[in-house]
C-alpha cells in the first residue's frame, strides 16, 4: 500500500493495487510522506470507499479532529467488538467519533449533557450500559476528562445500534423511546407514577421489550395462545380499550402498530400495575 495523503499521524489515504483506502494504525503515518510504502503490520483498521459521502465525511473527520478522540474512540469501538464477538459496519467509527468529540466539546464548554432515556438503556442494554462505564474509564485516563453517565448512556445506544446492524437490524434509540413511552403509557392508565428506579419498572420494560420482540423474517417471538388472547380481551375489557389508546399514540408517534397479542400483554400489564397500586 503506498501513501496518497497523510491524515495524521495514525491515519493515512492509501492506494492498493489502484483502489482508495484508509488505513488506521498506531503512528502509521508518523514521519513519512507521499510514495511512502506502509507496513501492513502496522495496519488496525482498513475503510474502503463502499459509500463516497460517508468515505468522504471520514477523510474529513480523521484529518479535522483531535488524534487522541479518534484514538480513544477506536478503542473503545475494538473494546465493544471483542466483548460481544462481533466486527461493526464501519459507520460506528464516523457516529460514534463524531458524537464523542461533539460531547467533550460541550464538556469543556461547561455544558450539561442529559440523557433523559438513561434508566431505560442501563435496564434494557445492560452489556452495551457496562461498555459505555468502561469507556467513561478509557476517556478518563487517556484524555483526562471524565463524562457523566448521561454520556454514558448515549455511548451505550450507539454500541447497541452497531450490534444490531452487525446481526439483526434495529434502530435502538427509537426502540428505547418507544418502550419508554409505552411504560409511561401504562402508568398512566393504571393511575401511577412509576419509578424509574424501581426493580417493578424494570419488570415492566422487560415484559415490553420481549413484547416487541422478533425474528429476522419480522414475526413476533413471543406469540399467547389465541384462546388467551380471547379471554385476557374480554376479562380486562377495561385495560385492553387503555391499552388501544396506548396503541393509538404509538402507532401517531413511532409508526408502529401493535397486534391483538401485544395490546393484550399491555392490558395484562395495566391491570398488574393497576392491582399491585391497590394493595399497597
Amino acid at each position: 500500500m503506498k501513501i496518497k495523503k497523510i491524515l495524521n499521524n495514525n491515519a493515512a489515504v492509501v492506494s492498493d493495487h489502484g483502489e482508495e483506502k484508509i488505513v488506521l494504525g498506531s503512528a502509521i503515518a508518523f514521519q513519512k510522506g507521499k510514495n511512502d510504502i506502509i507496513d501492513p503490520t502496522q495496519i488496525e483498521k482498513v475503510f474502503v470507499m463502499e459509500d463516497p459521502a460517508q468515505y468522504s465525511h471520514l477523510r474529513e473527520m480523521l484529518r479535522t479532529l483531535p488524534e487522541e478522540e479518534i484514538a480513544v474512540s477506536q478503542e473503545i469501538i475494538a473494546f465493544a467488538e471483542r466483548e460481544l464477538g462481533v466486527t461493526f459496519h464501519e459507520h460506528i467509527h464516523i457516529a460514534l467519533t463524531d458524537h464523542l468529540s461533539f460531547a467533550l466539546e460541550r464538556i469543556g464548554k461547561g455544558i450539561s449533557i442529559r440523557n433523559t432515556l438513561l434508566e431505560e438503556i442501563r435496564i434494557l442494554y445492560p452489556r452495551e450500559f457496562q461498555i459505555g462505564l468502561q469507556a467513561k474509564r478509557m476517556i478518563c485516563e487517556k484524555l483526562q476528562v471524565i463524562i457523566p453517565e448521561d454520556e454514558v448512556g448515549f455511548i451505550a445506544i450507539h454500541i447497541h445500534t452497531a450490534w444490531k446492524n452487525a446481526g439483526i437490524r434495529g434502530k435502538g434509540q427509537e426502540k428505547t423511546a418507544m418502550i419508554r413511552d409505552i411504560a409511561e403509557g401504562v402508568g398512566q392508565a393504571a393511575g401511577v407514577v412509576l419509578d424509574r428506579r424501581s426493580a417493578n419498572y424494570e419488570r415492566l420494560l422487560t415484559q415490553l421489550e420481549n413484547m416487541l420482540q422478533t425474528d429476522e423474517s419480522g414475526n413476533l417471538h413471543n406469540e399467547l395462545n389465541p384462546e388467551l388472547v380471547a379471554i385476557a380481551k374480554k376479562n380486562f375489557a377495561e385495560a385492553y380499550a387503555q391499552a388501544r389508546k396506548i396503541g393509538d399514540l404509538v402507532a401517531e408517534d413511532y409508526s408502529y402498530f401493535f397486534t391483538d397479542n401485544q395490546l393484550v400483554v399491555i392490558a395484562m400489564e395495566i391491570n398488574r400495575v393497576s392491582t399491585r397500586l391497590s394493595k399497597d
